[in-house]
């Protein structure tokens, strides 16, 4: 007998890695790279993929909106670029990288199995969200003064301005949606932004022809049509959430929400400093090319090159949300180390998906101007612009997956001082060095920009390679006590 319950104990010693749901190799010896790198990239890709559908199909909205109003002039392709890039860039930076919070707090959540805090932790930040789109408003009221004081033409300013006013909603579509997409992908359902993205797209293109074309309402109808079909996807996330869905984490409205919120707001504060620093450097771009000469050609063939590159951007965007839901679920559940081979797997992915894009843009150049314009002045503006497109794109293949797993791990506030040091004291003079006292033009300014993109990153990379992620794992359980509210500690 003593004999038969070693060999039982033996048995159960030898399948016990099989059996464990925890070890995330399902059968896998641990030593098997290229298994562990498999079932990683399943996980990965399981809230990357949908991810990327939904972030390309939404931001397709903005590109048709300005291919529609492109064609009807370089006055309208110019005023509602500068309009969607520099200030419902500026919004989206913000209230995108406020939301990023729920990354961190909700990935954490899930990962320690602590359900009931998801709702809370998204009513908490739309709350946030909502008070600050209000307090952003003067910003639109005030647009056309802004673009003359900063140098724009008044007839651009003038028509941005207006654009401005007629793209409010779209502001505070911002606020409400990104709590919602970060709430379902933490949780891992990235799908049902992707099917409800499609159907919103699919409705924007018939209405821009009908607004812009059949009814004659011009480049407003752009601004009207745009706004509508955020909303929609807005509404249809929505009512996924509270018509019963979602039942481990939506206990429906709760004034918990008001609770912590002061706590909440600091990370998310630091979450929106972090990332808007970044989207607004290249905005910046946008307007700094405002004051060079023929600036109607430079800002028309700049915007081309800054919507391809934000549509591509729609793809490390994707892996930035799943790096940080990836690195949250495990930190949360005290996986350090699996929390570090997850963010491994999704910088080399991402990178080989940059460097294929790269390709595909110095091959095919010449026809990608022709999606936004058909003015020959603008195509041979972006045609000399492309290499410096091509490098942007490659080092954001690379940059948002380490700042995903800043935001998994909750390091937004040191990375927020880490962008402002590189773009602003580092990448921003070196462009205006480069563009205004070299006469190098635009491409000189994004050459200075790019120099301050590749600091910043390398940074991120050292940062990572030297985390101690085992304390990470401890401080996330810290953390999930720390925000938890009354109710869901006892």
């Amino acid at each position: 007998m003593k004999n038969d319950a070693v060999t039982i104990r033996g048995r159960e010693e030898v399948m016990r890695p099989l059996l464990d749901g925890n070890n995330g190799y399902h059968g896998q010896n641990k030593n098997d790279l290229v298994g562990r790198v498999w079932i990683e990239s399943k996980k990965l890709w399981h809230i990357a993929g949908p991810g990327i559908f939904s972030r390309i199909s939404a931001f397709s909205i903005n590109i048709i909106t300005i291919s529609f109003a492109g064609h009807l002039g370089n006055l309208e392709l110019a005023s509602i670029a500068i309009a969607m890039n520099v200030f419902m860039g500026f919004s989206f930076g913000l209230m995108l990288g406020m939301a990023s919070a729920l990354e961190t707090l909700c990935g954490q959540a899930y990962g320690a199995k602590r359900y009931h805090m998801l709702g809370i932790f998204m009513q908490r930040s739309w709350i946030v969200q909502f008070v600050t789109s209000i307090l952003l408003l003067p910003l639109y009221f005030f647009a056309s003064p802004i673009l003359k004081l900063l140098g724009q033409p008044d007839d651009v300013a003038e028509l941005s301005g207006l654009l401005s006013l007629w793209l409010i909603p779209l502001h505070f579509a911002y606020a409400f949606q990104f709590p919602l997409v970060r709430f379902l992908q933490s949780q891992r359902k990235a799908y049902v932004s992707a099917w409800v993205s499609l159907f919103a797209v699919t409705i924007h293109i018939f209405m821009s022809w009908l607004f812009v074309y059949k009814l004659g309402v011009g480049v407003i109808g752009s601004a009207i049509t745009v706004s509508i079909s955020w909303w929609i996807i807005d509404l249809g996330l929505f009512c996924y959430v509270v018509c019963g869905c979602c039942p481990e984490t939506w206990d429906g409205f709760s004034m918990e929400a008001f609770s912590g919120l002061w706590d909440y707001f600091k990370l998310s504060a630091a979450s929106g400093v972090m990332l808007c620093l970044e989207i607004w450097y290249y905005r910046i771009l946008t307007l700094m090319t405002g004051k060079l000469d023929n600036v109607k050609i430079a800002v028309s063939a700049l915007a081309v090159c800054m919507n391809i590159n934000t549509w591509e951007m729609m793809i490390p965007l994707a892996f930035f949300a799943a790096t940080g839901v990836r690195v949250a679920n495990e930190l949360g559940a005290g996986n350090g180390k699996a929390a570090k081979f997850a963010s491994i797997v999704s910088a080399t992915t991402s990178m080989i998906i940059g460097l294929c894009i790269c390709t595909l843009i110095m091959i095919f150049h010449g026809k990608l101007s022709f999606l936004f314009t058909s003015s020959y002045d603008v195509i041979q503006a972006v045609d000399q612009l492309i290499l410096l497109l091509a490098i942007t794109i490659l080092l954001n293949s690379i940059q948002p997956i380490l700042s995903g797993v800043a935001v998994g791990s909750g390091w937004q506030a040191s990375v927020a001082y880490i962008n402002l040091g590189c773009y602003y004291v580092v990448g921003l003079p070196l462009g205006v060095t480069l563009g205004w006292v070299f006469h190098l033009g635009v491409g000189g300014i994004w050459s200075g920009m790019i120099g301050g993109t590749a600091v910043q990153t390398l940074i991120l990379i050292i940062m990572t390679m030297r985390c101690d992620w085992d304390m990470q794992a401890e401080k996330a359980s810290l953390r999930m006590r720390m925000m938890a509210t009354p109710s869901s500690k006892a």
